[in-house]
């Protein structure tokens, strides 16, 4: 049985030394705060949300738990959730009451128990699961102290999602999926979601108000897997258009998606106007201050998709369009938040550094949310700050943020954990902002974190002098990766102290598997100090060679030529597509190593030296690949850069010897990824498929859905797309249809050369390689999806081949 007294004293002891913390300390948004807890659902709805989340989740035990909600008067004012031994003499019934503030509270402090008192664990379905075989039978649930558990929110607020999430990650997503999400939300104790989905039907209602057709928006929309950028206006018509069906399809599963929300005591954050236009505009409106934007990554600047308008804020017409958005949106969905979101500015600076012009605009931006939503609060995107910091220089920093009202702004201080604005923007000139962790970037599959930072960040930042932080949030690009991660920062919501890190692992390790596993511990500790405590400042977007293959010529004389999205790349501005400065000190790609591998390589040997123990776990044996994929992919860049030596040297036996290693481990690590159903390209595929009403619907999503994980945006003969492998995947299914044939071809390539004593012919092999591409795009053949093999024997085999001597 699960020793919970192990764990007991890691909570109660901080959470019992918990401070009331009163309505004041959070003065601007005060009134925010009590309008929202105004708009919440009733008790009743709301204990019959959290029940249905028991019941998914644990209906075994649906007696064995009350829920209540309660005021925060019981909370000193604040949020919280009390749990308590539930006081009654039959042998029968529930056992532990759980109150809180709302559902969402009431769900956390059950996930809270189920963790600490049971040993249970929860993560996303992708990432092995739940592991709730350690909880006990109804009628022998742990008990606690007399005293019980009151456990309060620091800060007010859980954020979850990042704008292009929508796309990276829920884009194929249906009611099934979405509920398990907003269930996962409120176990982690996510009180404040974005809610962007099927946003194109109300903007199609908004635009016909204002003159514009279906027809013309078939070219301002994007695809399905490309809508975030549309809406950002980056791009527009790519992957496009959309249908009928899927506009109908996407309001009727956001207005699930919302109404569940609401059940649970969430606050959605609703989209807002942020000027991005269709091109059609500009003729009925002739006079109004429309300016095309410049290119954003296309590769011959295409007019199809390049180039989008936006309509200047201080325009009377953005005004009105804003207005229109938000009204069409109530009426749509009701009076359910008073909370939007608006990013004109992210990658799109204004056009004059003009203190008193910037005011006016971000003044102009708030008027058009006011005036269709009296008590709108403008959240915004802080990654402006450092992504163009040339511009944004504290005059111009301090102009926007102060052009609203105070408490009518939240800022999302987006990469808190790694480079942190609160600290040199006197804490955003006074605007509440919210502490968050990016961490992920295009949905790619990387073991990494920083999990000091996470566990002391965000109450440095609350604690620290003159702070108006107000909460914490988690703004990946895409989820489903690194369950341990997002586990340790959904706590940081409810904690008062910072977290030691090297027992709470412990405790992960126990919980994830059910039992305690002294091998596994010990490989969990050296990842604690490898993979998860990344220092060195770089943003870790996977550049791993498999699955980001370097575009360029390595001959001698051409080592100039690597292409720039190859070398290391680091968080400091300004910098390339995603603002990220390249460090030019050698002439080879080079790919993110945060780490010693020899220790990575030694936690894998004892996590399976621990596999005869929890061979059945599912959390373990995606860990496991997870961890053996990992190892694997840093040995192909070691084996990559050997290859490319070779060539230099003009080694043909080297070449060949290191390029079929390369290959090799592409196809192994293909057998490994196939052994487990998280880790399948068909999943993917079939999915988007799934949501086609006709087969020029299927056509269309499954080129979405394939080019988002490849090429991404556009290409010519000879250029591959500037965004290639940006959204890389380790998918069993993309690993061999698509990484291998590429890098086969590009070594065959380079073998040619030397055989030839010819210069490597990179425009052919680049036409190859794209024509290839093309047509793997268009392709419909049909991929697994269940696993098959068993992951922990190929693991083993694996290791053995590799590194075993």
């Amino acid at each position: 049985m699960f020793n919970k007294f192990n764990f007991l004293f890691l909570i109660l002891v901080p959470s019992f030394l918990l401070l009331p913390l009163s309505l004041s300390e959070f003065d601007s948004i005060g009134p925010l705060l009590q309008r929202l807890d105004s708009k919440r659902a009733p008790p009743y709805v709301q204990e019959a949300a959290a029940k249905g989340v028991l019941s998914r989740l644990l209906p075994t035990h649906l007696s064995s738990f009350e829920f209540k909600i309660v005021s925060k008067d019981a909370c000193g004012g604040d949020s919280c959730f009390l749990i308590n031994n539930y006081n009654q003499s039959r042998q029968s019934g529930p056992e532990i009451i759980i109150r809180g503030t709302t559902a969402v509270e009431i769900a956390s402090g059950l996930h809270w128990y189920l963790k600490y008192w049971c040993g249970a664990h929860i993560s996303w379905t992708k990432t092995g699961g739940i592991q709730i075989a350690s909880v006990p039978k109804p009628g022998s649930l742990p008990l606690l102290k007399d005293e019980g558990l009151i456990v309060k929110r620091p800060v007010p607020w859980n954020y979850y999602q990042n704008v292009v999430t929508s796309s990276y990650s829920y884009v194929w997503w249906e009611w099934e999926k979405w509920e398990k999400e907003v269930d996962w939300m409120a176990l982690q104790g996510v009180n404040l979601p974005l809610a962007f989905t099927g946003q194109e039907a109300i903007w199609q209602k908004v635009f016909k108000d204002f003159n514009i057709s279906s027809e013309d928006l078939n070219n301002f929309f994007g695809g399905p897997a490309f809508l975030a950028w549309a809406r950002m206006g980056n791009l527009h018509g790519w992957g496009g258009p959309l249908s009928h069906n899927w506009l109908d399809q996407q309001l009727a599963l956001q207005k699930q998606i919302i109404t569940r929300m609401l059940e649970l005591g969430m606050t959605p954050v609703l989209p807002s106007f942020s000027g991005n236009v269709p091109a059609s505009l500009t003729k009925i409106f002739p006079s109004a201050k429309i300016t095309r934007l410049g290119d954003w990554n296309t590769v011959d600047g295409d007019p199809r998709w390049c180039c989008t308008y936006l309509l200047d804020p201080t325009d009377p017409l953005f005004v009105e369009i804003g207005e229109a958005f938000i009204r069409k949106q109530i009426k749509e969905y009701g009076d359910v938040t008073d909370i939007y979101n608006c990013d004109t500015f992210n990658e799109n600076s204004p056009p004059t550094g003009d203190p008193e012009y910037i005011s006016n605009l971000g003044a102009s931006i708030f008027k058009a949310m006011s005036k269709g939503d009296k008590d709108a609060v403008w959240l915004m995107q802080g990654w402006l700050f450092y992504s163009d910091s040339s511009f944004w220089k504290p005059p111009q920093m301090k102009a926007l943020l102060q052009s609203v009202p105070s408490g009518k702004m939240i800022v999302l201080d987006l990469f808190a954990d790694v480079k942190p604005i609160w600290k040199s923007s006197f804490q955003f000139y006074g605007t509440p902002y919210i502490w968050c962790m990016l961490h992920n970037f295009g949905g790619n599959i990387e073991m990494y974190g920083i999990l000091d930072a996470i566990s002391s960040g965000p109450v440095e930042a609350r604690i620290s002098a003159n702070s108006t932080m107000v909460g914490v949030g988690m703004c990946m690009e895409g989820i489903e990766q690194n369950p341990v991660v997002y586990e340790l920062m959904s706590e940081m919501a409810f904690r008062e102290e910072k977290v030691q890190v090297s027992k709470w692992i412990k405790s992960y390790s126990h919980r994830r598997y059910g039992k305690a596993v002294h091998q596994v511990e010990e490989a969990w500790e050296i990842l604690y100090h490898t993979i998860y405590n990344c220092t060195d400042g770089i943003a870790d977007h996977n550049h791993d060679f498999i699955v980001m293959f370097p575009d360029w010529d390595p001959s001698t004389n051409f080592g100039s030529s690597v292409a720039n999205d190859q070398k290391k790349i680091y968080f400091l501005p300004p910098g390339n597509r995603r603002y990220l400065s390249q460090e030019t000190n050698s002439d080879m790609p080079q790919a993110h190593l945060w780490y010693r591998p020899n220790d990575v390589i030694k936690a894998l040997q004892l996590f399976l030296a621990g596999g005869k123990d929890l061979a059945g776990s599912l959390t373990y044996r995606y860990d496991l690949v997870d961890l053996t994929r990992q190892v694997l992919s840093k040995l192909a860049n070691e084996e990559y850069i050997k290859a490319v030596t070779s060539f230099q040297k003009k080694d043909i036996d080297a070449l060949h010897f290191h390029s079929n290693k390369f290959l090799q481990l592409i196809k192994d690590i293909e057998i490994l990824l196939a052994s487990d159903d998280n880790f399948l390209l068909g999943t993917w595929l079939e999915s988007a498929k799934k949501l086609a009403r006709n087969p020029s619907e299927k056509k269309q999503y499954e080129w979405n859905a394939r080019t988002q994980v490849t090429m991404w945006y556009d290409t010519n003969e000879t250029t591959q797309s500037k965004l290639h492998d940006y959204a890389n995947k380790f998918w069993s299914g993309l690993f061999e249809s698509y990484y291998l044939p590429r890098a086969s071809t590009y070594f065959s390539y380079l073998s040619e050369s030397l055989r030839r004593n010819e210069k490597f012919k990179l425009i052919e092999w680049r036409k190859q390689w794209i024509s290839q591409s093309n047509k793997w795009q268009e392709g419909n053949e049909l991929y697994p999806v269940k696993a098959n093999g068993n992951s922990l024997a190929i693991s083993q085999a694996l290791y053995e081949k590799y590194f075993a001597k």
